[in-house]
This record gives C-alpha cells, sequence and structure tokens, in this order.
C-alpha cells in the first residue's frame, strides 16, 4: 500500500526540520558563536600566541646569513676583540653585534644589490683591494670632526660584502691554526689580537680581496652594530647609548633647549615611537 501524500509531506518536513537543526549547531558555532558551535568546534581552536618582549629578543637573536655555526663563532670572537667588554659597558657579544652584521650581510648591503659591481676589475694582484689610505676618508664628509677615526678605504674586487665576510672570516681561522694550532675563536684574547693585527697590516694573503679590506669592514660593521637603533639587530637594549649618554632619535628637544646643564635622558629607539602608532 502506497502512502499516503500527508504522510510523504509528513516525513520530508520532520527531515527538513532535522537537516535544519543539525545546520545551525554548526553555523552557530562557526558563525554564531553559540554554545553548542562552540562545543562542537573547541576541539579545533589554537591556544592563543601571548608575545613579549623575550619573543622579541629571540627572533633579533636568530641567524639569517651564516648557515655555519662555525663562521658566526669565529666572527662572534674577532668582534669581542675589536670592542671588549670593560668597565665601561658590555662588549659586541652582549650588545649583538654579530647578530646585526648577519643581518646587514643577508641583506641588499650585504650582496652590493644597489653598487656597480661590474668591471674594469684591477688585474695586478698586489693591488687587488685597491686600498687608497692616503686621501684621509674618515675625515671626510658632514661631521666628520665627530666621527671615530675608522679608516674607510674603496674597494675594487668582485667579491661582494657577504662573499668578503666569508672569504675573511674563514682565513682569520686558518691563521690562528698556523700559528697556534688553534681555532680562531678557541685561542686567548692575546693570540686573537695577534692574527687581527696581521690582517690590519696586510700581511695575510687572501684570495680576491686584500686582508685589510675585509678588516675594514669588520671594525666599520662592528661599531655601527655597537650603536646604530636596535632595530638593525645590534645595540641591544640600547646598551650602547646608555655608554655614551645618548638619547637616541627625538622628534624634538624643545622642553630642553632652554637649559644651561646636561640632561641625562632615558634612551628612545625607533621602535618607541611605533608602539603606538
Amino acid at each position: 500500500m502506497t502512502n499516503e501524500p500527508s504522510d510523504i509531506s509528513k516525513k520530508e518536513g520532520l527531515s527538513r526540520r532535522q537537516f535544519l537543526k543539525n545546520s545551525g549547531l554548526v553555523a552557530g558555532g562557526v558563525v554564531g558563536g553559540s554554545l553548542f558551535g562552540g562545543l562542537l568546534t573547541n576541539q579545533f581552536q589554537k591556544d592563543p600566541v601571548v608575545t613579549d618582549n623575550q619573543g622579541v629578543t629571540n627572533l633579533q637573536e636568530a641567524r639569517m646569513f651564516f648557515s655555519r655555526k662555525e663562521d658566526f663563532d669565529i666572527l662572534s670572537a674577532a668582534t669581542e676583540r675589536i670592542f671588549p667588554k670593560n668597565d665601561n659597558g658590555p662588549g659586541a657579544i652582549e650588545l649583538g653585534v654579530p647578530y646585526f652584521i648577519d643581518k646587514q650581510l643577508a641583506g641588499a648591503w650585504g650582496f652590493n644589490a644597489k653598487e656597480y659591481m661590474k668591471g674594469p676589475f684591477i688585474l695586478n694582484q698586489s693591488v687587488q683591494g685597491s686600498q687608497d689610505n692616503d686621501r684621509d676618508q674618515d675625515s671626510q664628509g658632514p661631521n666628520a670632526e665627530t666621527l671615530s677615526p675608522t679608516p674607510t678605504p674603496r674597494y675594487q674586487t668582485r667579491l661582494k660584502r657577504s662573499e668578503i665576510f666569508i672569504i675573511g672570516l674563514r682565513r682569520l681561522d686558518s691563521v690562528a691554526e698556523e700559528k697556534f694550532n688553534l681555532k680562531f675563536p678557541k685561542a686567548t684574547g692575546e693570540q686573537q689580537d695577534e692574527v687581527l693585527q696581521l690582517f690590519e697590516d696586510n700581511k695575510v694573503k687572501m684570495a680576491g680581496v686584500e686582508a685589510e679590506t675585509f678588516f675594514h669592514l669588520l671594525l666599520k660593521t662592528t661599531l655601527e652594530g655597537a650603536y646604530a637603533d636596535p632595530v638593525y639587530g645590534g645595540n641591544k637594549d640600547m646598551m650602547g647609548w646608555r655608554m655614551k649618554e645618548y638619547p637616541g632619535p627625538r622628534m624634538g628637544y624643545l622642553g630642553q633647549i632652554e637649559e644651561k646643564e646636561f640632561i641625562l635622558m632615558e634612551p628612545e629607539s625607533l621602535k618607541d615611537y611605533q608602539t603606538f602608532g
């Protein structure tokens, strides 16, 4: 016996109501946030991510360029000898200088992306690097009288800065092994200084670039990492600025311009201007 039309309509109605009810539970959880929907979807929710300054610090202290930890350890040891910890304050490692250099080498500066890198190159191997220390380049330009006396010789080489650093750091290590039978990071401070002095005096042979070119780049970037704004990876906690009593970038000094005595101001980084912006 066939079902009566009224029975069929009754069953279809129940099916539709059941479907809408079940759909409503899911839709309520996903879209409306109902209690039943929440029960159904809680198992798929992740714990909220909590961020703090420690997380930011960990991100800053992550290698971007150096894939070999051995190279980074050589860099760390070398920068610490150039900018050592003393009674005035922290050294290069504590300031995060190695991470600053790592980030610079990983970017456009490290790959000479905005510079002309075609020939002609000097063919005479005795002058590769094209040092030009006699022009007193470190005393040129605006505010030169207040700048640190850092030698800044130009170089003429096919190598990018990132390549110069890799070759130079590994040569530091090999020279330390030749002279002291020790890896550069394992050598004493005096031994490391002796090796660095050989590079500064250009008494070490390197392929494609002069040893003093590498040393000058290392010296320059070490000082930059100690005193640059912390957003670039160095000058951790603005400790480099605190040693110099430098307040960091300021929008103005209208409130202090009439003061006759020196005002010690708490330093502020570029990040401080973006926190509530």
